[in-house]
């Protein structure tokens, strides 16, 4: 039996277009893109989009689940049905959990977990030095015959320049991507927020933009002397764009990222020590806020993340420095990345883009596409169905969401992954 989406509105991020139309599913993959007059067999399972917007599943590059460790901030069974309810129809996830995942066995075990609990695809990323200490780099080829997509420490930083630089070469040699986190990590040690006034009448320990400005042009020198695959997880300030764009017009194989809450909120939002909105890299001001929404749309900034990071309510219930940092962002990836649409910031097929080809594509993964021959992970949303953020309804374990009580807009209706319906709204 095939199955038919009709009646869509169909968002193809690689051409960077939307048109109305059908597609055709069979096998788990899309079998034909047609428009709407197209015929339809009798035998066929039909599935009237009534003119909404039908998209490639959202690529979520750098999700933490805290299996194995900490399972009661999240699990992959919990994070599996957030990302389906969300649209995320493949997580990728990162490797700063209680082990470290720096070995194939625990590698290993984390893909059987993955593949017997979550109903989204579940690409891991390994760790790139040993426990994230940045002395001793990690068996990457063999983390990646056991199936890691990607090298990263995660928001530590690697300090030793020469180590580093030894990580780099042996990744260049192997085709491996490293995702490194760009910050000068003394200055940001201890920062809880963004330098500058509010912090100042906030008491509150901070650091400079130029922080993050710092570890880009250390990282990108590395990666003119190495030659290896990088990404940043992160760029959130004005100030980092120049390097990045020097970066890629000089033909250095460099990418760069952004999490959703940098793209949506700014460094008022803490407010009254709201520790939801505690963050690392903490929270912009409003000029570098919208800096970087113009460098995703310029496609300067190549991808659009959740950067979901579970934290329980022990962690936040505490004075803002002492709180953890991180939000959940599976479910709320998507309306929240629809207000930039809706703002006429950033056009719709420009944010599919950032959410789902770029992510698929740097990384070498078959989704993030509407064309044929690709996994029919898709997902069926209505952009503008209005409601308000209850975090209580939320499917993450950890509900640490700082979009909490907000007005927001975009609801996704159903949800695929390889032509089966994973998720249909109530």
């Amino acid at each position: 039996m095939t199955l038919h989406f009709i009646n869509a509105q169909l968002i193809d991020p690689e051409a960077g277009t939307v048109t109305r139309g059908t597609i055709r599913v069979e096998d788990g993959k899309i079998a034909a893109v047609l428009d709407d007059t197209a015929p339809i067999p009798g035998d066929a399972q039909v599935v009237d989009c009534r003119g909404k917007y039908l998209a490639p599943g959202i690529v979520d590059l750098g999700v933490k689940v805290c299996e194995p460790g900490e399972r009661h901030k999240e699990s992959f069974r919990s994070a599996g049905l957030a990302a389906a309810a969300g649209g995320v129809t493949t997580m990728v996830t990162r490797p700063d959990t209680d082990p470290t995942i720096d070995s194939p066995e625990v590698l290993e075990f984390v893909t059987r977990r993955a593949n017997e609990a979550a109903p989204v695809n579940v690409v891991p990323m390994a760790a790139l030095t040993k426990g994230r200490e940045g002395r001793e780099m990690t068996e990457i080829g063999f983390l990646m015959d056991a199936g890691a997509v990607g090298f990263t420490d995660c928001d530590r930083v690697v300090t030793d320049t020469k180590v580093f630089s030894r990580a780099l070469t042996y990744a260049r040699s192997l085709g491996a991507l490293v995702i490194a986190h760009p910050q000068e990590p003394i200055l940001s040690k201890g920062a809880a927020v963004t330098s500058g006034k509010f912090a100042s009448l906030r008491g509150l320990p901070a650091v400079s933009p130029m922080a993050e400005r710092m570890g880009l042009d250390r990282d990108i020198a590395l990666i003119e002397m190495t030659g290896a695959r990088y990404h940043a997880d992160q760029i959130t300030t004005a100030r980092a764009l120049p390097a990045l764009e020097r970066a890629k017009k000089n033909g250095l194989d460099i990418t760069a990222g952004v999490g959703i809450h940098h793209l949506t909120l700014n460094a008022l939002d803490v407010a009254d020590y709201r520790t939801f909105f505690k963050l690392k890299p903490p929270l912009r001001d409003e000029e570098d806020r919208i800096a970087v929404i113009e460098a995703v749309a310029s496609g300067l900034i190549d991808i659009i993340c959740s950067m979901h990071t579970p934290q329980d309510e022990e962690s936040k219930r505490l004075p803002f420095e002492e709180a953890a940092s991180g939000a959940v962002a599976l479910e709320t990836l998507l309306p929240a990345a629809l207000r930039l649409v809706h703002s006429e910031m950033i056009d719709i097929a420009t944010l599919w883009r950032a959410l789902s080809f770029n992510p698929a594509k740097r990384l070498g993964l078959p989704g993030g596409r509407m064309s044929v021959g690709a996994p029919a992970d898709l997902v069926l949303f209505d952009d503008g169905a209005p409601f308000v953020m209850n975090r209580e309804v939320l499917r993450s374990k950890s509900r640490n969401t700082p979009f909490d009580g907000m007005r927001m807009q975009g609801k996704v209706l159903e949800t695929y992954v390889s032509g089966t319906c994973i998720y249909k709204a109530s």
